[in-house]
This record gives structure tokens, C-alpha cells and sequence, in this order.
């Protein structure tokens, strides 16, 4: 049986995303390893903090050139912070060289709420994806940032959320995803998202 490869580079919420994974039954392997990415059916990479940080973690592992060299070959989903490392560039703090894996940048949220947006969220869906299949529109997932990709690409924005002005809330360019929010807190609507990307390479 084939697994679902958890980036590890030291960045990110690895065991609530493999405990969800594992609960729906899929198998997991957290890994920093390229082989195993390589070797792996489908790649999550998560992530929580500040853009530059992970990049150059990325970067200084030589997890950055792997995780392309898999993304046209195995699903892979980034959530939350590994979300915006799949755009072409970020600036948080200062500019800063993404994966190029979907069009676009990683900007401040423009709100007059308070930043880090916490909490729940209802999604819209502007564009089809099977990452959403039986997931209704108006569902609420959990949110945790203060930066949000900006498409340069609106066909690759598969759902958004408001916080006093639009927020791109998920992404998708072929066989790459990215949420956002935390699928993996986001109760049965989260559990559902993680399901149908479980199950894209089945």
C-alpha cells in the first residue's frame, strides 16, 4: 500500500495533519527525506510561522527542489503556510522567493479587522475543484493567519472566504493544491477536504 510523504523541515503542524490522514486511513510517512517524497503517492506540505523562514528551510534542505520535481508527477496539497510557499513569491517582512507552483503572491491581508484572522471562516467556491467535492458552499473551516495569496491567476482560486474584503482561502493548478485554512482542525467539512485529497491518486 502506497503513503501520503508529510514534509518535514522543521516548520509546521505535522502530527494533528498525519493523525487526520491516518484517521481516514490513509497511510502516512513524515519525512525530510527526498527519496521518500519520490517514493510517496501524494505530498502534503504544512507549515506554520513566517514566509522567509520556511522558504530558506526549504531551501537549505534541498526539500525545495524535490517537492517540484514531485509536483507534476503526484498530487500535493500545502495548507496554511505550505500554501504560500507554493506561490511565486512572498513578502512577509521582506521578498522572498517561493516554489513558483501557482501564480502569484503572498501579501498582507488588506482588512480593517484584526490581524492574525482567527477562527472560522464560510468558504465560496469561484471555480470547480475535486478537492471540494460534497463539501456545500457557505461551509466554515478554521483560519489562522495574517497573510493570504494574492493569484495572479483568478481560474487558479477554487475557494475563498470573506474578512472584511475578499481572502483567497484555496488554490489549484492541475494536480497542485493549497488551503489556506487548517483542514485538519476544521472538523467533518476538513476531514471531507483531506478525504477527497486522499483519495485523488486512488
Amino acid at each position: 500500500m502506497g503513503y501520503t510523504a508529510i514534509v518535514d523541515y522543521g516548520v509546521g503542524n505535522l502530527k494533528s495533519v498525519a493523525n487526520a490522514m491516518n484517521y481516514l486511513g490513509f497511510s502516512t510517512r513524515v519525512t525530510g527525506d527526498a527519496g521518500e517524497l519520490e517514493r510517496a503517492d501524494a505530498i502534503i506540505l504544512p507549515g506554520v510561522g513566517a514566509f522567509p523562514d520556511a522558504a530558506e528551510r526549504l531551501r537549505g534542505t534541498g526539500l525545495d527542489g524535490a517537492i517540484r520535481a514531485q509536483a507534476g508527477k503526484k498530487p500535493l496539497l500545502g495548507i496554511c503556510l505550505g500554501m504560500q510557499l507554493l506561490f511565486e513569491r512572498g513578502e512577509e517582512g521582506r521578498t522572498c522567493e517561493g516554489l513558483s507552483l501557482v501564480s502569484g503572491s503572498v501579501r498582507r491581508i488588506e482588512t480593517p479587522y484584526k490581524l492574525p484572522h482567527i477562527g472560522w471562516n464560510a468558504l465560496t467556491f469561484p471555480n470547480p475543484s475535486p478537492l471540494f467535492a460534497g463539501v456545500e458552499e457557505g461551509s466554515y473551516v478554521y483560519f489562522v493567519h495574517s497573510y493570504c495569496g494574492v493569484s495572479g491567476a483568478p481560474g487558479q482560486v477554487v475557494a475563498r472566504t470573506d474578512y472584511g474584503g475578499a481572502v483567497t482561502a484555496a488554490v489549484q493548478n492541475g494536480g497542485v493544491y493549497g488551503c489556506q485554512f487548517h483542514p485538519e482542525k476544521s472538523g467533518e467539512v476538513g476531514l471531507q477536504i483531506l478525504k477527497n485529497f486522499g483519495g485523488l491518486n486512488r
